[in-house]
């Protein structure tokens, strides 16, 4: 029962990020059309965790995770895209630090912020009391591990694999640094690893073929992938270009927006 969830996890992961590099490398005009597309998916998708909450098998918990994917892929859409991101679209002013810094990047992506922290708020009343959490743990989940790395590429990390990161974005490049390593990266990758244990072993834990073990499994294997995308901001290599193969536009020269080196 383990190994189906972790490769589904996986191939959900995949398939997921290379549509969303995809439809973002395509030219500008179509990008109303395609997040309008898929915020109906993300509202069927919506429809599938209503109509599963109630359900405790392992193919509601299957879903469930999917759905959560789906929904998180349109607001993914939604900021890559430049629909949903925040009030302040400038780059960070040279020579600005501390709690300034920290509101004028928090001002750069508040909005889709809020959107997402609302969405998982519907996923959790939705389900709220059901037997099926897979939909909104799932969603959670994928929101903390965003926070976390987004705090990470603002402290600071060695390597920011930004190469597939959109034009329309780049002003969002000089609030990352790069360092060699900031106090919150040990703790956040610890936290990742426990929460993957934890997940595995609830998983263990809960009945065989049952949806608690397949919602158990499946959040470690998104916790899994998490810690390594949190190892690829420190190891030399290149996460980003595990994504060019799926984008459909040919590279262009543009200004640079440099993140600022530290170290």
């Amino acid at each position: 029962m383990t190994i189906p969830p972790l490769l589904f996890a996986l191939l959900m992961w995949f398939i997921g990020t290379a549509a969303v590099v995809w439809l973002d490398s395509r030219p500008r005009h179509t990008f109303a059309t395609s997040f309008r597309l898929a915020g109906i998916v993300a509202l069927v998708a919506l429809g599938a965790v209503w109509q599963t909450a109630d359900d405790s098998s392992w193919s509601a918990a299957y879903i469930g995770f999917s759905a959560a994917i789906l929904m998180w892929g349109w607001h993914e859409m939604g900021f890559l895209m430049g629909f949903v991101a925040g009030p302040n679209k400038a780059p960070c002013p040279a020579g600005v630090v501390g709690w300034e810094r920290f509101k004028l990047a928090t001002n750069t992506v508040i909005h889709h912020e809020i959107s997402i922290a609302l969405n998982a708020l519907l996923l959790f009343a939705m389900c709220w009391g059901q037997p099926n959490q897979s939909a909104p743990l799932t969603f959670l989940l994928l929101f903390v591990l965003r926070l976390s790395a987004k705090f990470n590429l603002y402290l600071g990390v060695p390597n920011l694999s930004d190469e597939v990161f959109p034009e329309h974005l780049a002003y969002l490049k000089s609030y990352f640094r790069v360092r060699r390593m900031n106090p919150l990266f040990p703790f956040a990758v610890a936290g990742w690893v426990a929460i993957t244990i934890w997940s595995w072993l609830a998983a263990e834990a809960s009945p065989i073929n049952s949806g608690a073990a397949a919602t158990a499994t499946l959040l470690a294997g998104l916790a899994a992938l998490g810690v390594v995308e949190h190892l690829f901001l420190v190891l030399p290599l290149r996460d980003a270009k595990m994504w060019t193969w799926a984008s459909s536009a040919k590279t262009t020269q543009t200004k640079p927006v440099n993140p600022v080196v530290i170290d």
